[in-house]
């Protein structure tokens, strides 16, 4: 999960388009929006702990989308924010102080919560503790096994950043290819991950048993961080589609509608009882719809629904909120056991909102600002000494070996 409001870097690719792709504005309406994809994760949690009867806990059971939207968005804010003159390693360097100090408490806070040294009673969340397990959690390689045991282990929430972190080490590469082409190019390769998307789906419902079902997690969803990454690419080189946010936005809502009237009316149609199956690439798709919507917006000078002062922090916050919010539902679940389905389960909804907005702030103000701030000026201070040295090294007419590495003191 990566904020809208971030500067960072995809190394020496952009070069070539500096002058081109500078990005004029932050698009806060992208951080609002995040918000309500993590509010969107914490009703799916919570519903384990405490459900709700009616429809509206099956409206709530689909929150699980919001990693979707997460992923979508990391691939655009990154290339968005993207500027030249840094190099891979610091890029690297800071997507690292970004995310793993706080992965790390967060880990600590949730171990005690979803492992036990005693034996696994049947039916339990709970988890045998074996350190050469929670080891993969450590250095987010968690997401690379299917095994739910390893797949979800230390912190249940943090398989998503092993996707991050591939999506991280794949951005400067893909950059090199992606910034050359200006518009027309962008859109083409937004448009052929979407079909790729749709295809690798395709596949897998018609043969069910294939090697496909075991590709991992981060190889299956590069393509949304593709997406992103190229739909901000192409606004960089001047795209702005005329998409109103209400359609945009509007479509999140309208894929989750339709994807829940194929699956309790059209069950039984030979074609259209598919629908459901192809949920999350329609959904990427409509992320994209309300991404560009309310960047486009934004750069026109125009505020939206999603800029208001408390919704934006609570996008800065929401990263934080990610991590430790299902540690805390599941600490309630040990303690008090499972609820049986009731509206009074409304209250179990704002008391833990609650506790995990109290825990998310903690966490951001002081674990995740203060340390990626203190790791990024460490870094910077280490790239000025490097450039200084080659400079140096270049008047004395000597040879350095970094003289051609690519630094910036941003």
């Amino acid at each position: 999960m990566t904020s809208s409001r971030e500067d960072t870097t995809t190394g020496t690719a952009l070069h070539a388009s500096a002058t081109l792709a500078q990005p004029t504005a932050r698009l806060d309406a992208l951080t609002g929006l995040r918000w309500w994809a993590a509010f969107m994760v914490f009703f799916y949690h919570i519903l384990v702990f405490a459900p709700i009867p009616g429809p509206l806990a099956t409206v709530f059971a689909q929150g699980y989308y919001g990693v979707t939207f997460f992923f979508v968005l990391s691939g655009f804010v990154l290339t968005w924010s993207a500027r030249p003159g840094v190099s891979t390693s610091t890029f690297y360097w800071r997507r690292f102080a970004r995310i793993w100090p706080s992965h790390i408490v967060a880990l600590l806070i949730a171990i005690p919560v979803f492992y036990t040294l005693s034996a696994v009673p049947e039916g339990s969340f709970l988890k045998p503790f074996d350190p050469a397990v929670l080891s993969l959690s450590v250095v987010l390689l968690q997401g690379w096994w299917v095994a739910p045991l390893i797949l979800f282990s230390g912190n249940p929430a943090a398989w998503t950043l092993t996707c991050e972190a591939f999506f991280y080490a794949l951005h400067p590469w893909i950059s090199r290819v992606l910034v050359p082409t200006l518009r027309r190019g962008a859109l083409f390769i937004a448009g052929g991950v979407v079909l790729y998307a749709f295809l690798y789906r395709f596949l897998v419902i018609l043969w069910p048993e294939s090697p496909l079902v075991l590709v991992p997690l981060p190889v299956q969803r590069v393509p949304e961080f593709i997406l992103g990454m190229a739909l901000a690419w192409a606004m960089r080189s001047g795209w702005r589609p005329k998409i109103p946010p209400v359609v945009g936005v509007g479509s999140l809502a309208g894929v989750i509608a339709v994807s829940l009237f194929a699956q309790q009316f059209l069950s039984g149609m030979s074609v259209l009882r598919h629908i459901p199956t192809f949920t999350n690439e329609l959904f990427t798709v409509a992320c994209a719809l309300a991404i560009v919507a309310l960047a486009t917006r934004g750069l026109e000078g125009k505020r939206s629904f999603f800029e208001s002062r408390l919704q934006v922090k609570l996008g800065e916050w929401s990263f934080a909120f990610y991590l430790v919010h299902a540690t805390f539902i599941y600490l309630a679940l040990r303690i008090f056991g499972y609820q049986e389905a009731s509206w009074r389960n409304l209250l179990w909804f704002a008391a833990l909102l609650a506790v995990d907005l109290v825990a998310a702030w903690a966490l951001h103000s002081l674990v995740e600002r203060p340390l990626e701030k203190r790791m990024r000026r460490w870094k910077d201070r280490k790239d000025q000494k490097r450039s200084r040295t080659a400079a140096a090294a270049s008047s004395a007419g000597g040879f350095d070996p970094f003289a051609d590495e690519n630094t910036s003191t941003r």
